[in-house]
């Protein structure tokens, strides 16, 4: 990485922390590093940002990433959230951007090749066995194969969001989905819609 920087001329700072120590150590035997790699990685991603001073911080997820990531949190964390393009973090102090979600994996795989850039594999995440995201990938790989829209559709209903149709009551509140629907001349609620009290059981 520092010759390739070199020889194109980039200003960089290159990082170096044990996290690989870390987490063999918290994580058990046989269970997933990903959610405390991810952690630390993020925690000094913003660390470094806040010394630099820089505005934005760039991570390089593409659009298949972010498919996946949706049907993981659907699947296995029961949540309908994905990898925004745009993310302002909890303390408020940073912003990630991710610029390259609308590319997929082959383009910039192609991209790469072609530009010559420099691959580092990950020994770390990626050498793992049964980790879900390897499976949730190769389910999409076996319905694309059948389909090939089937990623794009995914990615598709991450900007085709209908509050009406679904049970976030936080999010119905929110965008004044129920609201919008009661009839005026009753108060009732109009034809076909379900009580928030019936969602709530």
């Amino acid at each position: 990485m520092p010759a390739f920087f070199e020889r194109e001329g980039y200003e960089y700072v290159i990082v170096k922390e044990d996290t690989y120590s870390v987490v063999t150590e918290k994580i058990p035997e046989g269970k997933t590093f990903c959610s405390l790699c991810s952690r630390l990685r993020r925690g000094i991603l913003y660390t470094q940002a806040q010394k630099l001073g820089a505005t934005k911080i760039a991570l390089g997820h593409h659009r298949d990433d972010v498919i996946e990531t949706l049907m993981l949190n659907l699947l296995y964390a029961g949540q309908l959230k994905a990898m925004p393009a745009r993310l302002r973090s909890d303390d408020g102090r940073n912003v990630v951007i991710r610029p390259l979600v609308y590319a997929t994996e082959a383009e910039l795989t192609e991209l790469a090749e072609l530009k010559g850039f420099p691959i580092i594999p990950c020994d770390l995440c990626g050498s793992q066995d049964n980790l879900k995201r390897k499976q949730v990938k190769q389910l999409l790989t076996t319905l694309n194969d059948d389909n090939p829209t089937v990623r794009a559709n995914v990615f598709a209903a991450l900007g085709n969001i209908r509050p009406s149709h679904l049970y976030d009551l936080d999010l119905r509140r929110v965008m004044g989905v129920d609201e919008a629907l009661e009839e005026p001349q009753t108060g009732g609620v109009a034809n076909n819609v379900v009580p928030l009290t019936a969602l709530r059981r």
